[in-house]
C-alpha cells in the first residue's frame, strides 16, 4: 500500500497541473475571442479623421486593420525586427504614422530585452520583447539587449488630443511597461482624453508586480466601465 502512495500522489499532481493548464488555456481563448469581437466593433465605429494609438504594435496585426478604417494610426514599436515587419505591412498606408520607440512615462533611452528563444524564432519571440526586467524566459544578458529610444506617452496623449479633440482608441500591449503608464494615466486623468483604452496586463510574466497590478485594476474598475478602460485585452 505504501509503495503505491507516491505513484498515486504523482498521478494526482500531474492531473491537477494538466487541469490548471487547460483552464488557463480556456480563459486565454475566451479573452482572445472577446478581443477579436471588440476590435471588430471598434473598427466599425472608426472613420477618417479619428486618431488611434497602437502601443506595442509589433508586426502590425492590429495596426493594419485599424488603418483600413481610414483613421490616423500612430503605431509605436521599439523592437527593430518587429518594426521592420510592421513597416513592410503598412507600406503605402499614408494614414499610419510609425514610431520606432518604446513608450513610457518619461522620454529618454531604455534597454530592450528579448525572449530567450528570439534567435530561433524572431517572429514569435518579438512579441515578448520588453523594457521591464524580471520577466519569465527573457534574456537579460548585457550583450543580448538593445538600447532604444523612449517617448513620453502622456505628453503625446495630451498633445494629440489637443489637436484632434480626443484619441478615439488606444491599445497598449507593451509587456509589463503598461503598469507604470496605466498607473500614471489613472492618477493624472489621462483616460479622459481617450474614447476607449484597452491594455493587456502581464501579471503572470512579472510575479513581483502582481500586487500593483491588482491595485491598478481595482482603482480603474472603481472609476471607469469596461467600455472606457478595459484591462483584459490580449
Amino acid at each position: 500500500m505504501s509503495d503505491d502512495t507516491p505513484d498515486l500522489q504523482a498521478e494526482h499532481d500531474a492531473l491537477k497541473a494538466a487541469h490548471q493548464k487547460l483552464k488557463r488555456r480556456a480563459q486565454r481563448n475566451e479573452r482572445a475571442q472577446f478581443a477579436r469581437g471588440l476590435l471588430q466593433g471598434i473598427m466599425s465605429m472608426l472613420k477618417p479623421g479619428d486618431v488611434v494609438f497602437d502601443c506595442g504594435a509589433n508586426v502590425g496585426a492590429v495596426t493594419g486593420p485599424l488603418a483600413e478604417t481610414g483613421a490616423t494610426v500612430h503605431a509605436f514599436e521599439p523592437d527593430p525586427f518587429a518594426f521592420g515587419q510592421l513597416s513592410q505591412r503598412v507600406q503605402g498606408m499614408e494614414n499610419v504614422v510609425l514610431h520606432n520607440v518604446a513608450v513610457g512615462v518619461t522620454a529618454g533611452s531604455v534597454r530592450l530585452m528579448r525572449a530567450a528563444n528570439f534567435e530561433d524564432n524572431p517572429l514569435g519571440g518579438s512579441v515578448k520583447s520588453t523594457v521591464i526586467a524580471g520577466g519569465r524566459n527573457i534574456d537579460e544578458r548585457d550583450d543580448a539587449t538593445i538600447e532604444v529610444a523612449m517617448i513620453a506617452l502622456p505628453d503625446m496623449i495630451r498633445s494629440v488630443a489637443a489637436q484632434a479633440g480626443r484619441i478615439a482608441f488606444l491599445k497598449m500591449d507593451i509587456e509589463g511597461a503598461e503598469l507604470e503608464l496605466l498607473e500614471h494615466m489613472q492618477a493624472h486623468g489621462l483616460f479622459e482624453f481617450v474614447g476607449l483604452t484597452v491594455a493587456e496586463t502581464h501579471e503572470n510574466k512579472f510575479r513581483d508586480l502582481r500586487p500593483r497590478f491588482a491595485a491598478l485594476r481595482e482603482a480603474v474598475a472603481a472609476q471607469y466601465p469596461v467600455t472606457r478602460v478595459n484591462l483584459d485585452w490580449i
